[in-house]
């Protein structure tokens, strides 16, 4: 299982929110680039970014810091966040991002992000799976959509998708522990490569979701208030 370290960006800041609150955000360290070596440092391989100011802004914002990580450091990094055209891909693309995220708008343009799946493969677009109470949320969380999460990501992959990103928002950002029933239900009915995120607490959490037969957890706020060590992290990896 990929251990996916996450660094959410606001104002050019490493911060985390709860439940996808903005008003809830804490920054954690000013330099998103700095955590990225650390975690480098670590034995850590793999990186999930988050553009918070392109997700609120629908379009990319933070490609400049994107492009010192990819540049200044050898993670792969899976970039997420307000990606809303081709262009916006391009940009991220071309910053050095590996794999990029797409959630709203494979909800609200399939028709884009299918192409995107055509055009790039089914290796470097995510299909982002964000749920509350089962359903897709969009619009930074902010929309609930009628589409079941099961559902939704069962549906696209018979249209190419295979990695997906799935995160339980009630449980992000809360260290309460991550949304195992729901996993396990879409590992038994798709064969996607599930990527867990949101509520991971403790070092245990790994273990669970790795038992499941997760390809990968993301990992945010643990780390900043040191529940997971990049000691432990470093072990596992």
């Amino acid at each position: 299982m990929r251990i996916i370290p996450a660094i959410d960006i606001i104002d050019g800041q490493c911060v985390r929110l709860s439940k996808g609150d903005y008003n809830t955000k804490i920054v954690y360290n000013e330099s998103p680039l700095e955590v990225a070596k650390a975690y480098e440092a670590n034995g850590i391989k793999y990186l999930h970014v988050v553009d918070l100011d392109g997700a609120k802004s629908q379009h990319i914002v933070n490609y400049k810091l994107l492009e010192a990580i990819c540049s200044r450091t050898n993670l792969k990094v899976d970039f997420g966040g307000g990606l809303k055209s081709d262009e916006d891909l391009r940009i991220a693309f071309e910053s050095g991002a590996n794999q990029i995220t797409g959630g709203s708008i494979a909800v609200k343009n399939p028709t884009l992000f299918k192409s995107w799946l055509e055009k790039y493969g089914s290796e470097k677009i995510i299909l982002g799976a964000d749920c509350s109470s089962r359903k897709i949320m969009t619009a930074g969380w902010l929309d609930q959509s009628e589409l079941d999460v099961v559902d939704f990501i069962s549906d696209y992959e018979t249209q190419g998708a295979s990695y997906v990103i799935c995160t339980d928002i009630a449980k992000d950002g809360m260290l309460e522990g991550t949304s195992n029933e729901l996993y396990k239900e879409i590992i038994e009915k798709t064969n996607v490569k599930l990527i867990a995120s949101g509520g991971v607490a403790c070092f245990n959490d790994l273990l669970l979701v790795k038992a499941l037969g997760c390809e990968g957890v993301i990992i945010g706020k643990a780390i900043y208030e040191g529940r997971i060590t990049l000691k432990d992290l470093k072990q596992l990896c």
